[in-house]
């Protein structure tokens, strides 16, 4: 190897020495703050795993004590805190005290139920506009459905228009919901008595005569 090429080589190596000296702290440091940076992640992704398997846990406990009547059901369903576990858990517990006749209380559980999700929203109106109609309180009912989209939703809308003596109204929300449904499901044939009742005519299904 030629002269030059050796200085050259060493002029290199010392270069390279000489900017890891001046840079080698802030290298290091750099480092440092990355690894921090993956294992801060890392920590923060266990920490809310651990917290939604806390919740799951708490869920089931409070499912658990509706289920078997506990009369401290009422207070683990309080216990989750907003959010959907507890809005879950809330419809278990109004299911329970509408079958053990609590109907105010039920009411009560669903009026308390607060859910970013639009088809838990969706159920818990449904069910706080039946008991409402149940209560005469069908005006209110009318407003938890007044949107109704569903086959569901609108039959409810026709159940408390048809409280509140609004027939047309109701044979319009049942001939809607009937749209809705497949010839052979199990919901249309009440649907259908329920739009009879109300001086409607359930429209025959396609192919029958």
């Amino acid at each position: 190897m030629a002269l030059d090429d050796l200085l050259d080589e060493h002029e290199q190596s010392e270069r390279v020495l000489q900017w890891l000296r001046n840079n080698g702290a802030g290298l290091i440091g750099g480092i440092a703050l990355g690894l921090a940076a993956i294992g801060g992640w890392k920590w923060w992704e266990h920490r809310g795993e651990a917290q939604r398997m806390d919740q799951a846990t708490q869920y089931q406990a409070a499912v658990d004590a509706v289920e078997a009547k506990d009369k401290q059901a009422e207070a683990k369903v309080r216990a989750l805190g907003e959010g959907t576990y507890r809005a879950l858990a809330s419809l278990e517990l109004a299911r329970s005290q509408v079958e053990a006749k609590q109907y105010d209380a039920a009411i009560a559980t669903l009026r308390s139920i607060h859910t970013d999700d639009a088809a838990i929203t969706g159920i818990a109106n449904q069910r706080l506009a039946r008991l409402l109609i149940e209560a005469k309180q069908a005006d209110a009912a009318l407003k938890l459905v007044a949107n109704a989209s569903t086959a569901s939703a609108l039959e409810v809308r026709g159940d408390a228009q048809f409280a509140l003596g609004q027939l047309e109204q109701a044979r319009t929300s049942y001939s809607q919901a009937l749209a809705k449904l497949d010839v052979a499901s199990p919901q249309r044939r009440l649907i259908e008595l329920k739009l009879t009742e109300v001086g409607g005519t359930p429209a025959k299904p396609e192919g029958k005569s």
